[in-house]
């Protein structure tokens, strides 16, 4: 589909109302107006809220203000919210919708490769908490996804290789086949538009089986332990998909170094996001790491469920103490 295709296939999902565009700094210029203009030709009142880029804006005190716009702008439970960006407009809108008047429609559209093959699927929205990320939140599934591959063009080599960690993710933990097509990345810019649909094809099969995350649905956050304390840590300097990246890398080496997978394994997931040119270095101490993963909300109890690979294409999630986690860091 194209951007400017939102209002139309809005209205065809759900009846017209007013509708709060969330966007941030750097989109705003790019897409802002042919969404408003493409929601105002489908009959919606359109308002808009434009915030700072990065994940300071996932905070307690954007999100209020964000509310504070809807009530101001006298939203109703028949009006809706459109998240026009990357990953943490997806969330913080996802999340004010969620919890604005006890919920109202959310559409996203995604302009990063991250958003597209995975923030924007699947219901999960939140803010963070000076604890830690994604600490408040909702499941929240948006009405409807629009995705241009199109706006991938004005990312930035950077932003593009963050997608990527989440790209190669999906081939470990569920696709063998995608995982080795990814090996040339020439190609996967090629084809990017097919990529995107067999990554969302893997995680709509998840979420259908566990909507909550109680069960297989874990099988997504491969990385994301690590990753999420390294981010932390990093005061968020160190974005969402080079923490993964780096957090993927140190649990396929744990993953050979307690057994649970072969050293061949470990090599394959590390040399493909060599070929990405991920920087996989982390220079965080391990106790650093421990004190912020033990706030992870993916705890239970004295317990965490952590995300090993057992061979390209396959994943199973390990229970350990906290504690034991700490130790094999």
């Amino acid at each position: 589909m194209r951007i400017d295709d939102a209002g139309s296939l809005t209205s065809q999902v759900r009846g017209a109302g007013s509708v709060m565009i969330v966007t941030e700094e750097n989109v705003a210029p790019l897409y802002l107006d042919r969404v408003r203009e493409s929601y105002m030709k489908a009959g919606f009142r359109t308002a808009e809220f434009i915030t700072a880029p990065g994940e300071g804006s996932k905070s307690g005190e954007v999100y209020l203000s964000l509310l504070n716009k809807m009530a101001a702008e006298k939203f109703t439970r028949t009006d809706c919210v459109a998240a026009l960006g990357g990953g943490v407009i997806g969330d913080l809108a996802g999340f004010a919708a969620a919890t604005y008047l006890r919920g109202i429609d959310v559409i996203q559209i995604p302009t990063t490769l991250l958003a597209m093959v995975d923030s924007s699927v699947g219901g999960k929205t939140a803010i963070n908490l000076p604890e830690g990320k994604n600490l408040a939140g909702a499941f929240h599934q948006p009405v409807l996804v629009c995705t241009d591959p199109a706006t991938l063009d004005t990312l930035s080599e950077d932003i593009f290789r963050d997608g990527m960690a989440e790209v190669i993710k999906y081939g470990v933990i569920a696709d063998a086949d995608l995982f080795h097509d990814l090996c040339d990345p020439q190609k996967t810019r090629e084809n990017i538009g097919n990529v995107i649909e067999r990554c969302v094809a893997i995680k709509r099969r998840f979420v259908e089986e566990d909507e909550f995350d109680r069960g297989v649905r874990q099988l997504l956050n491969f990385g994301h332990t690590i990753g999420h304390a390294i981010e932390k840590a990093s005061g968020y300097k160190i974005s969402h998909g080079s923490a993964v990246a780096k957090g993927m890398a140190a649990m396929a080496e744990i993953a050979a170094r307690m057994g649970w997978c072969s050293r061949e394994c470990t090599d394959a997931v590390t040399d493909i996001l060599n070929v990405y040119a991920f920087d996989l270095k982390n220079e965080i101490p391990k106790e650093i790491l421990y004190g912020i993963i033990e706030s992870d909300k993916k705890r239970k109890g004295g317990v965490i469920d952590i995300v090993v690979p057992e061979h390209i294409g396959s994943c199973r999630l390990q229970r350990i103490s906290v504690e034991e986690l700490g130790d094999i860091l």
